[in-house]
């Protein structure tokens, strides 16, 4: 079925007015599609490149602030309230199998934060999970991956030496590191010791990179390996950020994360407020870039994942038009304002409406209102919400719930 609507479709390479749009995945009448889509913006889903799914509680830890390296405010957090608080409900033991029911209970919540805000994916820095873990998600958690904490604190929360870690991922995995998160002797030492036990290579992902040189930046590029920028994080706890604008000239293959919320923004679309407070030139474009097209790179995932397919519509981020400008109306991307997301040819979240056209089995989802618009999503966040209640007795309020 081939519909024709008033919608700007955006792929990393190109906007174009008008084009056609392919729904055929679903049966459904054409003129409602019309209606549904005019005044619109059709993007892919986003891609939140870096998040502890287990670590979005709120509010913010840390009151030694700023800190030389985050390995301090590792530390620093367990004594936070944030931390105790989390405590009541899930313990951490120090094993990190978060298939169990409260770990992958506040998995799923962190899921929701970035499906809440466009999102189709996010990458979950924890050990590898059994699979239930991710199946259990409401939006893609890649499992093809391996990782090290740190190279200072090495791989503290399970998982292979980070040689082994590398060589498991046979050049086809990310191979992902934090690196570099400070400013001191320490941190500024961690690049050299990742080149010196041959961690660098394109399948690399280091996280943060604050203490990167311009040199580094230039051999990270050179390499073909990623950078994952975590601006609000960054600024959080160090009061510094990575060299972001060094990277663009050097032509760094660059993506964006969240951070869990103990330390970072609310969601992917603050972190791209925060770049646009602190680096009014860098285009909206190259940062819809970051989100979709570099982080696809970094992450290996299929490239499907950063184009917009208008003859097979398995993925798709259908938002409000507040802005004219398609990257510009980016920075306006909420809840409310996301009309239909599919990811891997399933609607994961959007307009009520939405479950009728598409003939959706309700029972998969639920819905709920937010700006005077009622919702569905797949699976039921509010039940999480309510079970951490229960536990904690009392009402726990997470502000990237639109609920």
């Amino acid at each position: 079925m081939i519909i024709k609507p008033s919608v700007s479709v955006i792929s990393p390479d190109r906007v174009e007015q008008g084009i056609d749009l392919y729904l055929n995945t679903f049966r459904t009448d054409a003129g409602e599609l019309r209606h549904e889509t005019a005044n619109s913006i059709a993007y892919t889903p986003l891609i939140n490149s870096h998040d502890h799914l287990i670590g979005n509680w709120v509010p913010r830890a840390g009151d030694k602030r700023p800190y030389v390296n985050s390995h301090i405010w590792v530390e620093d957090m367990k004594h936070s309230f944030s931390f105790h608080e989390r405590n009541v409900f899930w313990t951490n033991d120090g094993t990190f199998h978060l298939e169990e029911p409260a770990s992958l209970l506040l998995a799923k919540l962190g899921a929701y934060k970035s499906m809440f805000c466009g999102c189709g994916i996010v990458q979950d820095h924890a050990p590898v999970q059994e699979i239930v873990y991710y199946d259990s998600m409401p939006i893609i958690v890649p499992r093809s991956f391996r990782q090290c904490h740190s190279i200072t604190l090495g791989n503290w929360w399970g998982g292979e030496s980070p040689e082994d870690e590398m060589m498991l991922a046979m050049g086809k995995m990310p191979f992902i590191i934090h690196l570099g998160e400070g400013v001191d002797g320490i941190t500024k030492a961690e690049f050299g010791e990742l080149l010196r036990r041959g961690l660098l290579k394109d399948n690399t992902l280091m996280i943060h990179g604050i203490a990167f040189t311009s040199e580094e930046i230039a051999t990270i590029a050179m390499v073909g390996a990623s950078v994952c920028w975590c601006p609000s994080s960054n600024y959080y706890l160090i009061g510094e950020t990575f060299k972001i604008d060094e990277a663009l000239k050097l032509k760094a293959n660059v993506c964006i994360g969240t951070d869990s919320t103990m330390s970072g923004g609310v969601n992917l679309i603050a972190e791209l407020l925060t770049i646009r407070e602190h680096f009014p030139h860098i285009k909206a474009s190259e940062l819809y870039r970051m989100v979709t097209q570099n982080a696809v790179r970094a992450l290996k995932l299929p490239a499907s994942y950063a184009t917009l397919n208008s003859k097979d519509c398995t993925n798709l981020l259908l938002t409000d038009m507040i802005e004219k400008d398609p990257f510009q109306n980016l920075y306006s991307l909420e809840a409310a304002s996301i009309k239909l997301l599919i990811v891997d040819g399933i609607p994961r979240f959007g307009d009520s409406h939405w479950l009728e056209i598409l003939g959706l089995n309700e029972d998969d989802y639920s819905t709920f209102r937010t700006s005077n618009k009622e919702k569905f999503v797949l699976g039921d966040p509010m039940d999480l919400n309510d079970q951490i209640d229960a536990v904690l007795g009392y009402h726990k309020d997470f502000p990237y719930l639109p609920f």
